[in-house]
């Protein structure tokens, strides 16, 4: 019966390929099996194809050029724009991706690609596409509108026009300037020679912060002479903060970028145990901090029942405090010079957080235990944690940030070892003090 239903569907499917967005038919295939993903690509025409592998996710991209033959991949490709053939081609195998090069009849096209491969992915020009209009400053409008009409086909970008000097950018300007400035108006007369660029090693996350500070839709990529290489678009930048936005949630978790569902168990083992095990060395630590104070517990057993709320709370404390900061951190908004005002402000929100928080856990824990100084530790200790937590979670992730490790990989480890350890300390070191008063 479920491969009758698939059969109607993957009919269905067939019916309405007319009426299917690329976005949407390209989720549709990351779900479909091999036969019928085949038979779908058969239906569409190379054009529709490329369109869709734009779209789709790279465990999807690799199973359709799996299933195609070199010469339709080299027919699909030549609809695709640059920038996404190099990041197809440099997913894929790598024999099959020199195999797939060789088939190229276009040499620019061919050199371009080659060119763009040999950068990192996660740079500038690892991001970039060569298919823009550049234009000679010294032209006419009239004369550049005739070469915009000319080549404006194989271009991604037709917004905006990069005026050049002998290669050199040396300005931008628009398509509508250009359309509404009198035909005999030289192009450097209207160029805003104000501009932002980048060089192609440039990280990409600083090339997505630069295009969120102003605005931008596409930034040029230059050498260090000021020659034009190639642009981002801003679909590109958009991708890049989704990927850094992504990979700093899961690296706060301790968890890898790579890693997804569909990750095989060696693989996610691979990528999960090492920061398991440095968290069961700071765990460690707690525990001979807890040991330290074994007598105390031993003649108070309340205690082991509710010092992990202290702790519990300092931990999730830190944790928001250390999510703003590193987020601030990512969009370039707070540097380790804005360390001192920030934890004066944590010292106030930890005081009055842990105390409305110790206030009503006080009261709680006098009531179960029949003690009022068990009340009284926890509230102290609760605000004495939160307030350590709040200076743990900014100055880690802003040292670090000194010191050029990753803030979101390695700060809830050292969060976690910081609100345990001392947190811990603090309530049983406020325990031996009230001891009397608790027996």
């Amino acid at each position: 019966m479920l491969k009758e239903n698939e059969e109607i569907n993957i009919n269905n499917l067939l019916s309405q390929l007319d009426d299917i967005t690329a976005v949407d038919l390209a989720l549709l295939l990351s779900d479909l099996e091999d036969e019928d993903i085949q038979e779908i690509c058969f239906k569409l025409s190379d054009k529709e194809l490329a369109s869709i592998l734009e779209e789709s996710e790279e465990k999807t991209q690799i199973k359709i050029l799996d299933l195609l033959r070199n010469n339709r991949i080299i027919n699909v490709l030549s609809y695709m724009s640059k920038d996404d053939i190099v990041d197809i081609l440099g997913e894929i195998n790598i024999g099959k991706s020199k195999e797939l090069i060789k088939l190229m009849k276009d040499g620019k096209d061919k050199k371009i690609i080659e060119q763009l491969l040999g950068y990192k992915d996660d740079v500038a020009g690892g991001l970039m596409t060569t298919e823009y209009i550049a234009l000679k400053k010294d032209l006419t409008v009239s004369e550049a509108i005739l070469k915009i009409k000319e080549i404006i086909s194989k271009s991604e970008v037709i917004e905006t026009i990069f005026i050049t000097n002998h290669k050199k950018i040396i300005g931008i300007t628009n398509l509508r300037d250009i359309l509404i400035a009198p035909d005999n108006t030289k192009l450097e007369d209207i160029t805003n020679t104000n501009f932002i660029s980048v060089e192609p090693e440039t990280d990409q996350e600083e090339v997505a912060l630069l295009a969120s500070k102003y605005d931008l839709n596409v930034i040029p990529v230059v050498n260090k002479n000021n020659i034009l290489l190639g642009i981002i678009t801003i679909d590109d930048i958009i991708d890049v903060i989704q990927e850094e936005q992504t990979e700093d949630v899961l690296r706060m978790a301790g968890v890898d970028k790579e890693e997804n569902i569909d990750s095989s168990v060696m693989q996610s083992v691979r990528m999960r145990l090492p920061w398991l095990i440095v968290n069961l060395a700071t765990a460690f630590l707690a525990s001979l901090t807890i040991k330290v104070f074994e007598g105390i517990i031993a003649q108070v057993v309340a205690l082991s029942a509710i010092m992990s709320i202290v702790t519990g709370m300092g931990g999730n404390a830190g944790t928001q405090t250390v999510s703003i900061i590193i987020r601030n951190i990512a969009i370039g908004k707070v540097e380790l010079k804005d360390a001192f005002r920030l934890v004066i402000k944590e010292i106030f929100l930890g005081l009055i957080n842990g105390a409305v928080i110790g206030l009503l856990t006080g009261i709680i824990v006098s009531i179960i235990y029949g003690n009022s100084y068990l009340g009284i530790i926890i509230f102290l200790a609760m605000i004495g944690n939160l307030i350590i937590s709040g200076i743990c979670g900014i100055l880690v992730p802003l040292v670090l940030v000194k010191l050029k490790l990753d803030p979101a990989l390695a700060s809830s480890i050292f969060l976690t070892t910081a609100t345990d350890v001392l947190g811990f300390f603090l309530f049983l070191s406020l325990a031996q003090l009230f001891l009397p008063k608790l027996i």
